[in-house]
């Protein structure tokens, strides 16, 4: 019987992101509302600025997953992803244009740029294969749970007439927590372990780049079901987008943080279950299923709903990502088993290339149609979806 126990290191780093998102989550459901209101920005301005921090955070992730694949980089590389969004992160209270609160959400994306493909390849290299789906959904379902800690924080303080400002400021606190909590959990060697050998010794030296198979992170096996996952990314709105529309349906503004607190409960509790679905039944159907349900989410958000219905509908929004995060990143793992470090990077950078055009494309196209802009976002996922169905074909029976 094989140890069914995850890494220390896998529950330590998620731990840290437990309260990373604890202080992010503080900050990004009340941006629409400090965009918009005190700081006069648009709906454009919203769309800027998730594509611009993604667009920031691709290039970073472009460099840092190959240099994760590197000995000795994991560690610097998630120590300084985390100090910089610990650093930065604040500094969006004290902003007086929406253009400053995009400069100041770009440079904490640098951190996370940083940080991310690392922190996946080392999540994926110290678990064995067949658990690899449920040590990613534990890994996002303690993110989601950071994230409901935020909200609800963010939401207590603003019925307690705790201003906008303030609140921002306020997520600070978590964030130095989680930098503590990351110097315990990344205490010692960090080095890789191949599967099945973790605490079993000193891991091996990695293989040299001349002795990496040419079909690992290359070649169209590994490039084409890449793209189509790049493509399902981008097609999902902007959440700030989703989040304005609960607005438009009547949520009031003090009650967004609890809906952005609800919506990370549901991921929290789909997160794990969505991992081991994806052990049994694979990477493949799981990401479909997840973009199955969004669709159908998303067109009845894009119909005429009373505040309670709109609520209830945003929420089913957290059973996406609780099948789609583990799956893309056990995906990922599949496609490449050596350079996993530059699979994940490169993904995660072409991603947020894009999802700059994309975001603004978005912000327009719901500024001058409104909901028209989930219909073609479904639209476009419903024949992306098709083409994951092709693409990845044989990704089961690729060797982790």
């Amino acid at each position: 019987m094989p140890d069914r126990k995850l890494s220390s290191r896998v529950k330590g780093l998620s731990l840290v992101s437990l309260f990373n998102d604890f202080a992010s989550e503080m900050v990004y459901p009340v941006l629409p509302a400090f965009i918009t209101g005190p700081l006069g920005g648009s709906a454009v301005a919203l769309g800027a600025l998730d594509g611009a921090a993604d667009l920031t955070a691709a290039v970073m992730r472009w460099v840092s997953g190959r240099l994760a694949d590197r000995r000795g980089w994991p560690k610097p590389l998630i120590f300084a992803g985390y100090g910089i969004a610990v650093l930065m992160r604040p500094l969006i209270a004290i902003a007086s244009t929406a253009w400053q609160v995009i400069g100041f959400r770009v440079i904490d994306r640098v951190g996370k740029g940083l940080r991310t493909p690392a922190r996946d390849a080392v999540i994926s290299r110290l678990t064995r294969p067949e658990l690899r789906g449920r040590a990613f959904g534990f890994n996002r379902a303690a993110d989601h749970l950071g994230a409901v800690l935020g909200s609800l924080v963010a939401w207590l303080l603003l019925q307690s007439a705790v201003g906008v400002r303030e609140v921002i400021g306020w997520s600070a606190l978590p964030g130095v927590v989680a930098v503590a909590v990351l110097w315990f959990a990344l205490r010692g060697n960090l080095e890789s372990a191949p599967p099945g050998q973790v605490g079993k010794g000193p891991a091996p030296a990695p293989a040299s780049p001349s002795r990496l198979p040419a079909r690992d992170a290359t070649g169209a096996d590994y490039w084409f079901p890449l793209l189509v996952l790049v493509l399902l990314t981008v097609a999902r709105l902007p959440e700030t987008l989703l989040l304005l529309r609960l607005q438009q349906l009547g949520v009031p503004v003090a009650v967004v943080p609890l809906a952005w607190a609800g919506l990370h409960l549901i991921r929290t509790s789909a997160s794990y279950p969505g991992g081991l679905l994806t052990d049994r039944i694979g990477a493949r159907w799981t990401y479909g299923l997840g973009i199955a349900v969004y669709i159908a989410t998303v067109l009845l958000l894009a119909s005429r709903l009373g505040q309670v219905a709109a609520i209830a509908v945003f929420l089913l929004f957290g059973l996406v990502a609780g099948l789609v995060e583990p799956a893309e990143r056990v995906a990922i793992g599949r496609l490449a088993p050596i350079r996993t470090g530059r699979g994940f990077g490169n993904y995660q950078a072409l991603a947020g290339v894009v999802a700059l055009p994309a975001g603004v494309g978005f912000g327009l196209l719901y500024q001058g149609s409104g909901p028209a802009a989930l219909l073609v976002s479904a639209a476009v996922l419903g024949m992306g979806t098709m083409l994951w169905i092709a693409a990845s074909r044989g990704i089961e029976a690729k060797s982790a």
